[in-house]
Order: C-alpha cells, then structure tokens, then sequence
C-alpha cells in the first residue's frame, strides 16, 4: 500500500514539475502543525471554561475561598493567572493583563504559518500553471502545422493541474486557521471578562450603583383629574 502511494506520489511530481513537490511539502507541513496545535490547545485546556465560570459565580456570592479552590481544579491555562488576581488589587490589573496576553500568545502560535500558506499555495498552483502554459504553447509554435491538438489538451490539463493541487492545500489550511482563531477569540473573551469580574464582582457593583428614579410625576395626572 505504502509502495503504491509512493508511486502515485512519484508520477504526480513528474506531472507538475518542482511546484507540485513544493505543494505537497507545504500540504505536510499543514497536517504536521494541525495535529500539533490539537495536542497544544488539548493540553492547555482551551475551552475549558466550566471551573472558570464556577469561580466567578462563587465571587459573585461573596465565597473567594469557593473561587479559589474552583480556579484551582481548573485545567485551563489561564486559570493560575486568575488565581493570582485574586489576591490583587485593581492597581495591578495591567500586570495581570499582560500576563494573559503572554498566555494568550502561546494559544496563536503558529497561526501566520497556516495563514502563510493559505495565501501562498494558490499563487504556487497560478504559478506553476503558467509554467505549464509556457511550454504547451512553446511545443505549439515548435510543431508549426502539424499541430495536435490531443498534445496541446495534455499539456493544459497537466498545467491547471498545479491550480487544483494549489487550491486543494489553502482550503482546508483556511478553514484549519478559522477553527483556531475561533477558538483563541473565545479564550480572549473568557480572560476579560474573569479579570472584570475578579476586580468588580457582581456584588459590588449592585451595592455601589444608585438605585433607579421610580419617583411617579403626578402633577400632570392631578391636573386631569
């Protein structure tokens, strides 16, 4: 089986020339760095966010020890920075805030090489079709009458190949790249708002904020009366 893959892997070359060599080493890669990044956001803990929530709803109620103990089952990285915002004061806020970029930062590693190769892949495939084109045309004007027109078909279809191969790496390497980013935008979203409500709990703000005017103006409703 291995063998036949080979084999077809080697024809495939020999067909679209070094672009389709360059394309299927840049279709490796992406499935390398995938697989990577599935491993990293597993052991990171990205997405977890059900302790997180659970120590903020404890804060929320006044239980920091319950808040403490939530963050510290936690399994997600940023919950020892959490943790220690919970013994801060809101002076250190910005501090705090830099250390989950720094955390964050980890989470969006390698996110320009999958954009990299979403942008390159169709202008290798464009390329390599130009290629293409220049030596079927070239064989053209070289047949001079006696053209075939058989010949010249093979020679497009052979160039669009390296379109296809170009086309067939950056979509699934744009949509790998949306899949990630979604998820490091959810993480972004969960650290603000647990660093908002580490420094203003629920509680406080409800105690601190004015109570609504309700008072009724009823001089115009006497006048009507």
């Amino acid at each position: 089986m291995t063998d036949v893959i080979f084999e077809r892997l080697a024809v495939l070359i020999d067909l679209g020339g070094p672009v389709i060599a360059i394309l299927l080493a840049l279709s490796v890669l992406v499935v390398a760095a995938f697989l990577w990044k599935l491993w990293q956001f597993w052991a990171l803990g990205v997405g977890r966010h059900t302790e997180i929530v659970r120590a903020l709803a404890a804060l929320d109620a006044g239980d920091q020890r319950g808040a403490a103990n939530a963050l510290g089952s936690s399994r997600n990285h940023l919950a020892p920075v959490l943790a220690v915002a919970l013994g801060c004061d809101v002076q250190a806020k910005t501090r705090l805030v830099a250390m989950a970029e720094t955390r964050l930062a980890e989470v969006t590693r390698g996110f320009r090489l999958f954009d990299s190769i979403a942008q390159v892949a169709p202008l290798l495939g464009l390329f390599g079709t130009v290629l293409g084109m220049i030596d079927a045309f070239r064989a053209l004007q070289a047949a001079g009458d006696a053209v075939d027109p058989s010949v010249l078909a093979g020679g497009i279809w052979v160039a669009l190949l390296t379109t296809a191969a170009g086309l067939a790496v950056a979509m699934p390497t744009a949509l790998a790249l949306t899949f990630f980013e979604s998820r490091a935008a959810r993480e972004r979203a969960c650290v603000d708002l647990a660093l908002e409500a580490l420094f203003h709990p629920m509680q406080e703000v409800t105690s601190t904020s004015p109570a609504p005017d309700r008072t009724v103006q009823v001089g115009t409703f006497a006048h009507g009366t």
